[in-house]
Protein backbone atom coordinates (compact mmCIF):
# COMPACT_ATOMS: atom_id res chain seq x y z
CA UNK A 1 0.00 0.00 0.00
CA UNK A 2 1.45 3.39 -0.97
CA UNK A 3 0.58 6.89 0.29
CA UNK A 4 -1.85 7.57 -2.57
CA UNK A 5 -3.88 4.48 -1.73
CA UNK A 6 -3.82 5.28 1.99
CA UNK A 7 -5.12 8.82 1.43
CA UNK A 8 -7.71 7.63 -1.07
CA UNK A 9 -9.06 5.03 1.38
CA UNK A 10 -9.25 7.70 4.15
CA UNK A 11 -11.11 10.04 1.80
CA UNK A 12 -13.59 7.37 0.65
CA UNK A 13 -14.29 6.16 4.21
CA UNK A 14 -14.69 9.71 5.56
CA UNK A 15 -16.84 10.88 2.67
CA UNK A 16 -19.02 7.73 2.77
CA UNK A 17 -19.62 8.06 6.50
CA UNK A 18 -20.36 11.80 6.14
CA UNK A 19 -22.83 11.09 3.34
CA UNK A 20 -24.39 8.20 5.30
CA UNK A 21 -24.74 10.40 8.40
CA UNK A 22 -26.31 13.20 6.39
CA UNK A 23 -28.78 10.85 4.70
CA UNK A 24 -29.55 9.18 8.02
CA UNK A 25 -30.29 12.51 9.65
CA UNK A 26 -32.32 13.81 6.72
CA UNK A 27 -34.34 10.61 6.24
CA UNK A 28 -34.37 9.44 9.89
CA UNK A 29 -33.41 5.85 9.27
CA UNK A 30 -31.62 3.24 11.37
CA UNK A 31 -29.40 0.32 10.40
CA UNK A 32 -29.66 -3.07 12.05
CA UNK A 33 -26.37 -4.95 12.00
CA UNK A 34 -26.72 -8.53 13.24
CA UNK A 35 -28.21 -8.36 16.70
CA UNK A 36 -26.89 -4.85 17.27
CA UNK A 37 -28.49 -1.54 16.48
CA UNK A 38 -26.64 1.32 14.81
CA UNK A 39 -28.30 4.72 14.62
CA UNK A 40 -27.16 7.06 11.87
CA UNK A 41 -27.67 10.77 11.91
CA UNK A 42 -27.83 11.37 15.64
CA UNK A 43 -25.33 13.13 17.81
CA UNK A 44 -24.50 10.54 20.44
CA UNK A 45 -21.59 12.59 21.76
CA UNK A 46 -23.81 15.54 22.66
CA UNK A 47 -21.79 18.64 23.37
CA UNK A 48 -18.43 17.16 22.37
CA UNK A 49 -16.47 18.57 19.44
CA UNK A 50 -14.88 15.15 18.90
CA UNK A 51 -17.80 13.09 17.65
CA UNK A 52 -18.40 10.68 14.75
CA UNK A 53 -19.29 13.49 12.36
CA UNK A 54 -16.14 15.56 12.98
CA UNK A 55 -14.02 12.40 12.75
CA UNK A 56 -15.61 11.56 9.39
CA UNK A 57 -15.02 15.11 8.14
CA UNK A 58 -11.41 14.95 9.32
CA UNK A 59 -10.89 11.68 7.40
CA UNK A 60 -12.48 13.09 4.25
CA UNK A 61 -10.44 16.32 4.26
CA UNK A 62 -7.26 14.55 5.36
CA UNK A 63 -7.64 11.90 2.66
CA UNK A 64 -8.65 14.32 -0.07
CA UNK A 65 -5.87 16.82 0.62
CA UNK A 66 -3.28 14.08 1.09
CA UNK A 67 -4.25 12.37 -2.16
CA UNK A 68 -4.10 15.63 -4.12
CA UNK A 69 -0.76 16.62 -2.59
CA UNK A 70 0.89 13.26 -3.22
CA UNK A 71 -0.71 12.51 -6.59
CA UNK A 72 -0.54 15.94 -8.26
CA UNK A 73 2.32 17.71 -6.51
CA UNK A 74 4.55 14.77 -5.63
CA UNK A 75 5.22 16.22 -2.18
CA UNK A 76 7.48 14.35 0.22
CA UNK A 77 5.61 11.84 2.39
CA UNK A 78 6.17 13.65 5.70
CA UNK A 79 5.29 17.09 4.31
CA UNK A 80 2.19 15.64 2.62
CA UNK A 81 1.13 13.95 5.86
CA UNK A 82 1.52 17.20 7.84
CA UNK A 83 -0.36 19.30 5.27
CA UNK A 84 -3.10 16.68 4.97
CA UNK A 85 -3.41 16.56 8.79
CA UNK A 86 -3.66 20.34 8.92
CA UNK A 87 -6.35 20.24 6.24
CA UNK A 88 -8.28 17.60 8.23
CA UNK A 89 -8.07 19.65 11.43
CA UNK A 90 -9.28 22.78 9.61
CA UNK A 91 -12.21 20.92 8.01
CA UNK A 92 -13.33 19.17 11.19
CA UNK A 93 -12.82 22.41 13.14
CA UNK A 94 -15.19 24.25 10.81
CA UNK A 95 -17.81 21.53 11.24
CA UNK A 96 -17.36 21.54 15.04
CA UNK A 97 -17.65 25.33 15.11
CA UNK A 98 -20.84 25.15 13.02
CA UNK A 99 -22.27 22.53 15.40
CA UNK A 100 -21.50 24.57 18.50
CA UNK A 101 -22.34 28.06 17.22
CA UNK A 102 -25.37 27.27 15.06
CA UNK A 103 -26.96 23.88 15.65
CA UNK A 104 -26.42 23.53 19.40
CA UNK A 105 -26.66 27.23 20.24
CA UNK A 106 -30.03 26.89 21.99
CA UNK A 107 -29.35 23.44 23.48
CA UNK A 108 -29.31 23.06 27.22
CA UNK A 109 -29.47 20.17 29.63
CA UNK A 110 -32.93 19.43 30.95
CA UNK A 111 -33.23 19.70 34.72
CA UNK A 112 -36.24 17.97 36.34
CA UNK A 113 -36.39 20.79 38.92
CA UNK A 114 -37.27 23.23 36.11
CA UNK A 115 -40.48 21.26 35.50
CA UNK A 116 -41.51 20.84 39.15
CA UNK A 117 -45.19 21.71 39.48
CA UNK A 118 -45.42 22.37 43.22
CA UNK A 119 -45.22 26.12 43.76
CA UNK A 120 -46.22 27.06 40.21
CA UNK A 121 -48.43 30.15 39.98
CA UNK A 122 -51.21 30.00 37.40
CA UNK A 123 -54.60 31.33 36.37
CA UNK A 124 -57.80 29.31 36.33
CA UNK A 125 -59.12 29.10 32.77
CA UNK A 126 -61.95 26.65 33.43
CA UNK A 127 -63.79 27.21 36.70
CA UNK A 128 -63.17 24.63 39.43
CA UNK A 129 -66.38 23.43 41.05
CA UNK A 130 -66.47 22.05 44.61
CA UNK A 131 -64.89 18.61 44.47
CA UNK A 132 -64.69 18.95 40.68
CA UNK A 133 -61.94 19.41 38.15
CA UNK A 134 -61.20 22.57 36.19
CA UNK A 135 -58.26 23.85 34.21
CA UNK A 136 -55.40 26.18 34.95
CA UNK A 137 -52.95 27.95 32.64
CA UNK A 138 -49.38 28.61 33.72
CA UNK A 139 -46.02 29.46 32.24
CA UNK A 140 -43.03 27.17 32.60
CA UNK A 141 -39.65 27.46 30.84
CA UNK A 142 -41.00 30.26 28.66
CA UNK A 143 -43.90 28.18 27.38
CA UNK A 144 -47.57 28.65 28.16
CA UNK A 145 -49.12 25.38 29.36
CA UNK A 146 -52.39 24.05 30.71
CA UNK A 147 -53.29 21.25 33.09
CA UNK A 148 -56.24 19.86 35.00
CA UNK A 149 -56.74 21.49 38.40
CA UNK A 150 -58.68 20.58 41.50
CA UNK A 151 -59.20 22.69 44.62
CA UNK A 152 -57.22 21.33 47.55
CA UNK A 153 -59.87 22.57 50.00
CA UNK A 154 -62.84 21.44 47.87
CA UNK A 155 -64.03 25.00 47.26
CA UNK A 156 -65.21 26.79 44.14
CA UNK A 157 -62.50 28.71 42.34
CA UNK A 158 -63.74 31.04 39.61
CA UNK A 159 -62.32 31.77 36.23
CA UNK A 160 -59.32 34.15 36.01
CA UNK A 161 -58.53 33.56 39.69
CA UNK A 162 -54.82 33.18 40.45
CA UNK A 163 -53.89 29.90 42.08
CA UNK A 164 -50.76 28.19 43.34
CA UNK A 165 -50.07 24.46 43.00
CA UNK A 166 -49.63 22.68 46.33
CA UNK A 167 -49.54 19.10 45.03
CA UNK A 168 -49.34 17.43 41.63
CA UNK A 169 -50.35 13.85 40.96
CA UNK A 170 -51.13 11.96 37.73
CA UNK A 171 -51.57 15.12 35.66
CA UNK A 172 -53.91 16.87 38.11
CA UNK A 173 -52.75 19.87 40.13
CA UNK A 174 -54.18 20.46 43.60
CA UNK A 175 -54.39 24.23 43.94
CA UNK A 176 -55.21 26.96 46.42
CA UNK A 177 -56.19 30.56 45.76
CA UNK A 178 -53.10 32.76 45.60
CA UNK A 179 -54.79 35.59 47.55
CA UNK A 180 -55.57 33.25 50.46
CA UNK A 181 -51.99 31.98 50.55
CA UNK A 182 -50.60 35.53 50.27
CA UNK A 183 -52.75 36.83 53.15
CA UNK A 184 -51.76 33.86 55.26
CA UNK A 185 -48.07 34.53 54.59
CA UNK A 186 -48.50 38.24 55.40
CA UNK A 187 -47.88 39.50 51.88
CA UNK A 188 -49.74 42.76 51.31
CA UNK A 189 -51.71 43.31 48.09
CA UNK A 190 -49.15 45.89 46.88
CA UNK A 191 -46.43 43.29 47.30
CA UNK A 192 -48.31 40.79 45.15
CA UNK A 193 -48.39 43.26 42.27
CA UNK A 194 -44.60 43.52 42.40
CA UNK A 195 -44.27 39.71 42.31
CA UNK A 196 -46.30 39.36 39.13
Amino acid sequence: MNWETFYLVCFVVGFAFTLLSFMGGALHFNFHVGHGHFHVGGNSSHGSIVNPMTIAVFLAWFGGAGYLLVHLRHVFAFAGFMLASLSGVVGSGMVALFLVKVLMKEDHTLDPADYEMVGVLGTVSGAIRPDGVGEMIFEQQGTRRACAARSELGETIGRNEEVIVTQYDKGVALVRKWNDMAERAGILPEDTKELQ
